[in-house]
């Protein structure tokens, strides 16, 4: 199993809380995460305006929003280029 980066798990809670909110619980869960890691991670967000809580639920905020597409875009870059070399090396070494 690989490590997660800080970035996919950002990504993964900005992404449980989009449509209609999401408690702790279910982020825990969801994200994989432990209580303690999901709280610091919350707290972050919440604290830079990427999640509001709204009783029990985290929401993601429009600025979120845009966080989480800045993330989606740069996995899905970083993928394609490491895919890119992967094929690469597979051809040099088969010469």
């Amino acid at each position: 199993m690989t490590r997660r980066n800080k970035l996919e798990i950002l990504g993964g809670i900005l992404s449980i809380c989009r449509t209609e909110g999401s408690s702790k619980t279910k982020i825990v869960y969801q994200v994989n995460l432990n209580f303690k890691n999901a709280g610091q991670y919350l707290d972050w967000l919440t604290s830079h305006g990427y999640l509001v809580k709204e009783e029990r639920l985290y929401k993601t905020t429009s600025s979120g929003n845009e966080l989480l597409k800045n993330i989606d875009n740069i996995n899905s870059t970083i993928n394609e280029d490491l895919e890119g070399e992967l094929t690469n090396n597979e051809k040099i070494d088969t010469v």
